[in-house]
């Protein structure tokens, strides 16, 4: 259950409502999901986040299904269910493969094992991986 009211478009301001646009328009669906709607609360972060979402996850070095995989682990690592599904969805919809998939999640798991082992183990870092 939220915590916090979710705003629909219908009983949104017109300053949301711009928000909801231009999420609509930039993904080219009607859906607006409940984060967008939970954060629509306070307009001002909703333009906020939004704007740097957009921005971060646009096209750029990295391709956008490795953006939402990198968005995925650290979702993971971060215990964020709602952030795990959306951007597995999202994935799936850039063409994220069942098999692509199973070999995300063994390479999270891995890391969980391995940081935990050296963090556990206080491992200093080896000179050769420290940028200078």
């Amino acid at each position: 259950m939220a915590t916090t009211k979710l705003i629909e478009y219908e009983a949104a301001s017109s300053e949301v409502r711009a928000v909801y646009d231009d999420i609509r328009a930039t993904r080219k669906t009607d859906f607006i999901n409940n984060f967008w709607k939970a954060l629509a609360v306070n307009p001002a972060q909703l333009a906020r986040t939004w704007e740097s979402a957009k921005c971060v996850m646009a096209p750029g070095a990295l391709d956008p299904m490795t953006k939402e995989l990198i968005y995925i682990a650290v979702s993971v690592a971060n215990k964020c269910e709602y952030c795990i599904h959306s951007h597995t969805a999202a994935a799936r919809a850039k063409g994220m493969t069942d098999a692509q998939y199973a070999e995300l999640i063994a390479v999270i798991g891995m890391a969980h094992s391995t940081n935990g082992l050296v963090t556990t183990m206080q491992v200093p870092v080896d000179e050769v991986f420290k940028v200078v």
